[in-house]
């Protein structure tokens, strides 16, 4: 059965579970917003693009689901650039659908080209250093390539990010073969290693070894979904957990084991607590930025054994050496660990007032 490009498009977003899109009608994308219309995926208009960037990128970190925005043509998508950086940044997957002036006069200075040709701006370029994958589609038959690549990147767990697809006007309304959506993989990445048993026996042992640990909770914790498994650990073993900035949520701040946020933006408690108590940290997906370790601060983990654990290879002993590097899932590595505790019955470390140290460091 033979469809419009901008018919499947939809579809496309509908496969990949998108509920909402946010956005903004304009020439260059109305056959795509046309399509909608008889879908069930709602759309969002929004007052400005940029704020449909960003609106997509909190989507997805709320929902721990693909997300989408969908603009038109030159400004329509300039303006997305910001929030699209930020969900670079924060390792969002969203699928940014761009429109573009028809392919028959790209370099003649059309209104809003961005083809990059004739001195126009280059609107795939524009987006290059800030997506993990973007393309220009002017012909239909590399599409299921193209819409193969999105979908990988978009459902990739160890580096997801913003997909952008810039799509002009005349390819838009082209018909194509429905068929095209049976050859693209939907199924999720997960670029995982083994979990060996061996780094959980490890674990085990440091912890054991350990008097006062500390769990610095990243935002790995809330993409992996590890929060139940990381609040478990935490009260079945009395050890006190701080997160990220970014990372604000993996666990309850009103726990009696909450430290807050460690940060230059916090209280300091985290801080303080990570200086003058902890002797071993398990660094759960936490990247250890400038804001989190007060700048690098040396003093901070100085003298203390280090777990570290997390999905991104980049990030594994990026600015510290860690005694135990694990390159895995924090929903598995924390699965497994929480379930080697209770076989074990391994003995809670003593009661941590973390009022009274608050209390006393206010003093």
């Amino acid at each position: 059965m033979k469809i419009a490009v901008s018919e499947l498009i939809v579809r496309y977003l509908e496969r990949l579970g998108i509920e909402v899109i946010f956005g903004m009608p304009c020439a260059h994308i109305l056959p795509v917003y046309d399509s909608l219309y008889d879908s069930n995926i709602k759309s969002i208009l929004v007052k400005h693009e940029q704020g449909a960037a960003f609106m997509a990128g909190g989507y997805a970190r709320a929902s721990g689901k693909i997300s989408a925005c969908i603009t038109t043509a030159g400004p329509g998508a300039t303006n997305l650039v910001t929030g699209v950086a930020n969900a670079y940044a924060d390792k969002q997957p969203i699928l940014v659908i761009t429109g573009e002036t028809s392919t028959h006069i790209f370099g003649k200075g059309g209104l809003q080209e961005s083809s990059g040709e004739g001195g126009s701006i280059d609107q795939v370029a524009l987006f290059a250093g800030i997506t993990r994958y973007h393309k220009l589609i002017e012909r239909t038959d590399y599409l299921p390539t193209v819409l193969n690549q999105a979908t990988k990147h978009l459902l990739s767990k160890t580096t997801p990010g913003p997909v952008v697809l810039s799509i002009p006007y005349n390819v838009q309304k082209e018909m194509v073969d429905a068929s095209i959506l049976d050859q693209i993989s939907f199924t999720r990445m997960t670029g995982e290693c083994m979990l060996a048993e061996q780094y959980i026996d490890k674990s085990v042992e440091l912890i054991r070894e350990s008097k006062h640990p500390l769990i610095i909770a990243g935002y790995g914790c809330i993409r992996s979904g590890a929060q139940e498994h990381l609040r478990r650990i935490s009260e079945r073993l009395n050890i006190p957990v701080t997160s990220s900035l970014k990372a604000k949520g993996a666990i309850d701040e009103r726990s009696a084991l909450s430290l807050g946020s460690l940060g230059v933006t916090s209280g300091g408690y985290a801080m303080r607590y990570l200086e003058q108590e902890a002797d071993l940290v398990l660094v759960l997906g936490a990247g250890f930025n400038e804001r989190t370790s007060y700048v690098w601060d040396k003093h901070l983990l100085a003298g203390k054994k280090l777990i570290q654990v997390d999905i991104s290879d980049q990030q594994l002993e990026k600015v510290f050496r860690a005694d135990l590097v694990v390159h895995n899932d924090l929903g598995t590595y924390l699965q497994a660990l929480d379930s080697a505790i209770q076989a074990q019955k391994m003995a809670a470390k003593g009661p941590v007032d973390i009022a009274a140290f608050i209390a006393t460091t206010q003093a």
